[in-house]
């Protein structure tokens, strides 16, 4: 090996090592309040680095580069494009997460012949290897369902099962029972989120969400004070939810509702991974991976989507913490809109709570980060549960605990058998008065048909809301595509009248009339509204149990019980062939 092939993979080894613990910095830092001072230092550390080994491919090789070093370089970088479409919800840095992953799979950079290039390093290296593919294709698996390449998830899918095999029969002294768990929980995740193989986007798509004969209507609040939705936490935590890696699926779709669909060069034809059903470029040289991406992958049509702060199995004091980080940033004209999606009450406090005293209660004192109360075992349905298994105190998260919050406008959407409890902040607020929507506490489905495995049945409705009633009336994923096509198309009608009924109320609170200009808000209550009617329908009686509620009050013209609200859902179920499912004769209820 020559003196200068040892130097220029030297001097390689050295940027790595700086770009790494750039690397770690910013990956350490919270996807909220500031820190892309550290992501750029990173980006500008990893730039200088993948051009030395663009530019200098055929000294390093001789003096020792291994292709899993390019592909550790190139994840990297796909990891940062990664963080910062969480940090920025831009659509191009998406992009630029999905381009490097398909680049490195397409040319086996963590392949088995990886760790055997320029000196290989024996088993034990191997095996390290191996550990980072297996990583990598996970990460790959979370931007492609994002970008919603379904022909990629599913080959994805495929070659982590294989992977996973073949490392067990080639390690076998070595326990890949977390993997295991892994696919587990892919399996279920991919089961619910392509239960129907023939939706659209969870996107907002200005095709089929936007509705111009309303525009005027819309406007007449534009002569009042308008908020916009800018910022957004997201946030759930369930026993056994389905979630792949930290990501869940009720979060999943909700980061997905808060979004453009993008209508331009965003929808880039990346390289397919495989051709002929193998995969393609095993040996092409990296430089081709064009790390500046072009700005026209930017899509000037749209406005930029509202940031958002997805928090995995928060405790609630993490929770409260980022609460306040956002709100002390929040600007004037700005809502927060947080999403909660959890339990009411622990394992632990199942079996005593029902012996517990009813009128126990809690003081209500604002505290921004709350302590353990005295007696909080002895109620079991005014709080939420934010902790591990079998624990409860202080990860019980309260009203009172988001009170101090309404300085600020919230828009708040509680999904959780205990959602009630949060009424209590109606009228209690600090500055603001939120706009609060409150899931059921009891969900709804037909007997026999299991509806656990596809999420929170309220978030379905606000996310995917022709999904949602075609999973509670118990209608097959194989549903003909004609039928469906003929669904949505009742449904798109549905929100159109809906919309022209609400933005024309008389009566309609201020508090919505404020927030209705905001796209993304807007069509969450309107499938609120669509929610509660579908559920009002299904059941024989009034039971308050199952529907959700929402402060303060929607007009009377958007009741279940108004024939504007309850005519779409009719002909929605005689189309789909359920209307027996539904009882529409015993709709003498009158709804607010």
């Amino acid at each position: 090996m020559a003196d200068g092939e040892a130097g220029v993979y030297r001097e390689f080894k050295a940027l790595a090592e700086a770009a790494d613990r750039k690397f770690a910095r910013a990956r350490d830092l919270p996807l909220y309040g500031g820190g892309d001072h550290h992501s750029r230092k990173a980006f500008k550390a990893y730039t200088r680095l993948w051009r030395l080994q663009q530019e200098r491919r055929r000294e390093l090789v001789a003096g020792g580069l291994r292709r899993w070093e390019i592909g550790e370089v190139a994840s990297r970088i796909g990891q940062l494009y990664y963080a910062r479409y969480l940090r920025t919800a831009e659509p191009r840095s998406l992009v630029g997460a999905y381009v490097f992953y398909e680049a490195i799979y397409s040319r086996g950079y963590f392949g088995a012949t990886a760790g055997a290039e320029g000196g290989g390093g024996g088993r034990h290296q191997a095996l390290l290897i191996r550990y980072k593919e297996l990583r990598f294709i996970a990460r790959f698996l979370v931007v492609a369902m994002l970008m919603r390449r379904a022909e990629a998830v599913d080959h994805l899918a495929g070659r982590l099962r294989a992977l996973v095999e073949e490392s067990k029969a080639a390690y076998p002294k070595t326990n890949f029972k977390e993997w295991k768990q892994v696919l587990q929980e892919l399996g279920r995740f991919l089961k619910a989120d392509g239960a129907y193989k023939g939706s659209r986007s969870l996107r907002y798509d200005n095709l089929f969400d936007s509705y111009p004969s309303n525009l005027a209507s819309i406007a007449r609040f534009h002569s009042k004070r308008v908020l916009k939705l800018k910022e957004a936490v997201l946030t759930s935590y369930r026993r056994n939810e389905v979630k792949f890696t930290e990501l869940t699926l009720d979060t999943f779709r909700m980061l997905q509702c808060l979004e453009w669909e993008p209508t331009g060069s965003y929808q880039i034809a990346a390289k397919e991974l495989t051709e002929n059903g193998t995969v393609s470029d095993q040996s092409g040289p990296s430089g081709l991976i064009d790390i500046h991406l072009s700005t026209e992958i930017s899509d000037g049509s749209l406005p930029s989507n509202p940031q958002k702060a997805i928090i995995y199995h928060p405790t609630v004091s993490h929770l409260l913490a980022v609460l306040a980080t956002i709100c002390e940033e929040l600007s004037q004209d700005s809502i927060l809109l947080i999403y909660i999606s959890a339990s009411g009450c622990t394992e632990q406090n199942m079996a005593s709570q029902k012996y517990a005293s009813s009128s126990s209660s809690h003081a209500t004192t604002a505290s921004a980060f709350p302590i353990d109360k005295p007696n909080s075992h002895m109620s079991s349905d005014n709080h939420l549960w934010l902790g591990p298994r079998g624990s409860g105190g202080p990860n019980n998260l309260y009203p009172e605990d988001l009170i101090p919050f309404t300085r600020y406008p919230l828009f708040l959407v509680i999904d959780s058998e205990n959602s009630h409890a949060f009424k209590a902040i109606h009228n209690a607020e600090k500055g603001e008065p939120a706009a609060l929507l409150l899931s059921p506490r009891i969900s709804s489905a037909m007997p026999g048909v299991e509806s656990t495995g596809h999420g929170s049945q309220f978030t379905y409705f606000l996310t995917a809301p022709m999904q949602a009633f075609c999973q509670l009336a118990g209608v097959t994923s194989d549903i003909d595509t004609d039928t469906y096509a003929n669904a949505e198309n009742i449904l798109f009608s549905a929100f159109e009248e809906y919309e022209e009924i609400l933005c024309t109320s008389v009566g309609l609170s201020n508090v919505w009339g404020q927030i209705l200009p905001d796209p993304f808000l807007r069509r969450l209550i309107l499938r609120f509204i669509f929610c509660r009617a579908v559920l009002f329908y299904f059941h024989p009686e009034e039971h308050e149990q199952h529907l959700p509620t929402c402060l303060p009050n929607l007009p009377e013209s958007v009741s279940p019980a108004a024939e504007a609200i309850k005519t779409p859902i009719l002909q929605l179920a005689e189309n789909l062939v359920v209307s027996n499912r539904f009882h529409f004769r015993d709709s003498r209820h009158n709804k607010k």
